[in-house]
């Protein structure tokens, strides 16, 4: 975390600065506790309940992910009535319309396609819309069974921060997260598709049945999603029968493309 300091020339003028003592029989002003920390990010559920809800891990996935090419598949894919979600790392998905910072030169791997498309067929930008990507259906598993597809609606975590996004790219069959730019840089994840990401630490969770169309409309899926997680936070997980969580892999490794 960045701490302020004070340049040596304000430093100087307070120390130079006359002290004013209070008068005889005042009193100092008694300044009120400090409340419970308000919610970073765009949410106005704060990371620390939606982790709480989400602590345990019932799999829904027939087997694990990898987080990158060449690391051990440990990441399942977990559910409750509600939702599905893991715990993964960060890599950044430039794909998609070409800008400033995403494009062919500052992306090895960039695709100027994403799987899904705006409203005006033109596919997503990921500088600007949030949104994650889910890996492509297999025998391991099968998002749509899970009745979740293009502009479902999702909530990242990291750290202390929420934001939402919407699914909006499919990734390799075999490995699990990664998200646009947008999303990293509305996380304070360094968003830098060669060198940026996070190795560990992102939960990912993906409301079912929660589908904002169009899918590029931002505002939309951060209503959608506030709503729904301030429902996950307030019901219980309901239908499944809680194991303990699998340990996350132990770093990043080459991002695959998607």
């Amino acid at each position: 975390m960045r701490v302020q300091t004070l340049t040596l020339v304000a430093a100087g003028a307070a120390l130079l600065a006359p002290t004013t003592l209070p008068a005889a029989g005042a009193t100092e002003p008694v300044r009120p506790l400090a409340g419970p920390a308000a919610p970073r990010g765009e949410g106005d559920v704060a990371a620390a309940d939606l982790l709480a809800k989400v602590r345990d891990c019932a799999p829904v996935s027939r087997g694990r992910y990898r987080t990158d090419d060449g690391a051990p598949a440990t990441i399942p894919v977990c559910g409750t009535k509600e939702a599905v979600y893991w715990k993964a790392d960060m890599d950044i998905d430039c794909d998609g319309q070409a800008g400033a910072r995403c494009n062919a030169r500052t992306d090895p791997l960039f695709s100027a396609m994403t799987a899904y498309q705006q409203s005006d067929g033109r596919y997503l930008d990921a500088e600007r819309l949030p949104y994650i990507v889910v890996p492509a259906a297999s025998a391991r598993w099968n998002h749509r069974d899970h009745r979740i597809g293009g502009g479902s609606v999702a909530a990242v975590v990291y750290r202390d921060r929420v934001q939402y996004a919407v699914v909006g790219d499919v990734g390799p069959h075999d490995i699990i997260g990664e998200a646009s730019y947008a999303t990293a840089k509305g996380l304070g994840i360094r968003a830098d598709p060669r060198g940026g990401g996070t190795d560990a630490g992102v939960t990912y969770i993906v409301f079912k049945d929660s589908r904002v169309k169009p899918i590029e409309d931002h505002a939309a899926a951060v209503e959608t999603g506030r709503r729904l997680a301030r429902q996950l936070v307030a019901g219980t997980a309901a239908g499944t029968t809680p194991t303990p969580p699998a340990t996350p892999g132990a770093g990043a490794g080459v991002r695959s493309g998607s």
